[in-house]
């Protein structure tokens, strides 16, 4: 699977991020590497290698299921040839935000997440108080089939004060400004896998 710079969804994935900051793209990645993202995704939960997600950052971090209920295994170069796939599309997403927004783009940090039934995240930004090196966020979603009667939708919360709910279906890819957007995962009826990720700027050079 190659992504290219011309592919139409990331073109209309450029032009939504430059006019209003968030974007939502339907059938982004091909289906079968979502079905193999999805397959190692419940293989993992399922060999008990996905562990519960905290909330803060570093020594402070917390699991606070009253806050978030997800399980979560980082992404690394190597786990899997689907995984390494889906690093290298997203790579060539990170080179294009660059070359459009001049943003200084340097890596991705990603994970599996898993929400059981029930399972949901609270409102929240993705950038940290004391670290704004995130700078756009990116979702995948792996779900074949969803119904919107299941829940499970990230829901933005749009800065003229409405939402825009996004439904977890197989294929979609979910990306805006991580310090401009907060947003929920309501709870679904089924299990919802996703890959959350954020792509980091360069941090500045100490004085």
């Amino acid at each position: 699977m190659n992504l290219t710079p011309e592919h139409p969804p990331l073109l209309q994935l450029i032009d939504d991020l430059a006019e209003r900051g968030w974007s939502q793209q339907t059938d982004f990645l091909p289906q079968s590497l979502t079905a193999r993202l999805a397959e190692e995704c419940r293989a993992r939960a399922a060999a008990g290698q996905l562990n519960p997600a905290g909330v803060g950052r570093a020594a402070g971090q917390v699991v606070n299921e009253g806050i978030r209920g997800d399980h979560i295994l980082w992404l690394e170069p190597g786990q899997s040839e689907a995984g390494d796939q889906y690093l290298t599309a997203m790579d060539v997403l990170r080179q294009t935000l660059n070359r459009q927004f001049f943003l200084g783009l340097e890596d991705l940090e990603c994970h599996f997440a898993f929400y059981a039934p029930g399972a949901y995240y609270l409102r929240h930004l993705d950038r940290f108080r004391d670290d704004d090196l995130r700078t756009v966020t990116v979702v995948l979603y792996l779900n074949d089939d969803w119904q919107a009667g299941e829940g499970g939708a990230l829901r933005l919360y749009l800065g003229d004060g409405s939402t825009r709910d996004v439904l977890p279906e197989a294929g979609t890819l979910a990306c805006f400004l991580s310090g401009d957007f907060p947003h929920e995962v309501l709870p679904a009826t089924r299990d919802r896998l996703s890959l959350t990720g954020w792509f980091r700027r360069r941090s500045a050079a100490p004085l």
